[in-house]
């Protein structure tokens, strides 16, 4: 979460800040290392209910802008507040039983997580896979180590696992801010979001709103589901994956994205590739060996006339223009394609990172919209998705979840407090 909002400050902002970050990581990493040993060495400081009246709050405020909401804000920000509020109730309640389940939960949540990663790390072979392994292998450990009752037989489940996270975010926000600190002036924040090939490129600075809003930006995708005929009921593989036909040809569907009238991000192989059953597997390592020639489509009414109109479209008002073509000119250099490492999909996302990098500083109230897009909790669903997506590889279904949570954080909808707020304020106006 912490990078989609450097992302969303820009490199002009978190450059001059570097310390400030740094100094934050060290004060996050001490507060979690002080957690954890209080939890586990048996001389409790902070009472294990303690924790559970800073999630209720979380979890009323997810309510209640779910209250307001619609569609997937809406069972997003109500899942999560169902899902606080249930974790707090049984941190509150502080019995034994209660405190197991915990453990429980949490340990299968370790568990699961990095199952996901030891696999996809083996399969797909993606740049940094060696450190996902590891990642997916310490969270097994910390499963074991959660469910494992000694030394405080569940008391200090929740500090333990507090305590640990925020000591391991504050190790990454501490590794973050030294890399800002040694980043070229003008190097995209993206190159801190993943292993981004386009380091070297310099952005232009951030223009006032007349000049970096130039034509309308959509993020077009095809849905695997929506592009193969007949796909097999599959839905969570279906939309994040592939398809599959009634033939056993595997569709993994597209994702363009269109800056009217004259800039079309659409990168296919040259050659289409064989996605039959029995190759399919051998295609997903993100290695140099499965790099083919690539092309670029013109524009998307020839895409269109060539195949079908898109599945879904994300549209975004706020952007900045000038940095989307700089990245674009670089990107369109290189035409080499690759099913999980670069693709139509992560071609799209790094496009859109640029075309969104330092979105709220041309915000008439940049802090506001900061402290805004902190509570609102599709910048948690954004940078989980992200992560999910670097830890395995961009398809079409996740740039479609990470534009549309990208979307909402940049223009987030009138949610319940928002209308309550804006009718006050007219009615002020009006005495």
């Amino acid at each position: 979460m912490i990078r989609i909002m450097l992302l969303l400050l820009g490199h002009e902002v978190i450059q001059r800040r570097w310390a400030v970050l740094l100094a934050a990581g060290l004060a996050w990493l001490g507060l979690g290392a002080f957690i954890l040993v209080d939890a586990i060495d048996g001389w409790t400081f902070i009472p294990p209910y303690a924790f559970g009246y800073f999630i209720l709050p979380e979890a009323a405020l997810s309510l209640l802008a779910a209250a307001g909401s619609k569609g997937a804000a809406r069972r997003l920000r109500l899942t999560k507040g169902i899902a606080l509020l249930a974790a707090g109730a049984l941190i509150l309640s502080s019995s034994p039983r209660a405190s197991f389940i915990l453990a429980l939960l949490l340990a299968l949540g370790f568990l699961v997580d990095g199952a996901l990663r030891i696999a996809s790390a083996l399969i797909v072979r993606f740049p940094g896979w060696k450190g996902a392994l590891g990642g997916g292998i310490l969270e097994i450990v910390v499963a074991i180590a959660t469910l494992q009752p000694w030394p405080t037989w569940y008391a200090g489940t929740v500090g333990f696992n507090v305590g640990l996270v925020m000591a391991l975010s504050g190790i990454g926000i501490i590794h973050i801010a030294w890399r800002i600190r040694r980043m070229p002036s003008g190097t995209p924040v993206s190159v801190l979001l993943s292993q981004n090939p386009l380091s070297h490129v310099l952005l232009p600075p951030i223009q006032p709103d007349a000049a970096s809003r130039r034509g309308s930006l959509i993020v077009h995708v095809w849905t695997p589901t929506g592009t193969a005929s007949a796909p097999l009921h599959q839905r969570a593989v279906s939309r994040y994956i592939a398809a599959v036909d009634s033939n056993g040809t595997i569709s993994t569907g597209h994702a363009a994205l269109e800056l009217a009238p004259d800039l079309y991000i659409s990168h296919y192989p040259a050659v289409e590739i064989d996605r039959s059953r029995s190759d399919f597997a051998a295609l997903l390592r993100a290695t140099s060996d499965n790099d083919v020639p690539g092309r670029f489509l013109p524009n998307h009414a020839e895409e269109v006339t060539g195949w079908c109109p898109s599945t879904v479209q994300v549209a975004f008002q706020d952007f900045n223009a000038e940095r989307l073509r700089a990245f674009w000119e670089v990107y369109r250099k290189d035409q080499t394609y690759n099913l999980t490492n670069r693709n139509c999909s992560s071609a799209v996302a790094g496009a859109l990172d640029a075309a969104l990098e330092g979105v709220f500083v041309s915000k008439r109230w940049p802090v506001m919209s900061v402290l805004g897009a902190i509570t609102n909790p599709e910048l948690w669903a954004a940078g989980l998705i992200r992560q999910r997506a670097e830890t395995m590889a961009w398809t079409p279904g996740l740039v479609l979840d990470y534009a549309r949570a990208m979307s909402a954080v940049i223009h987030p909808p009138a949610t319940l407090w928002r209308r309550i707020l804006r009718q006050r304020r007219t009615e002020a106006c009006g005495a």
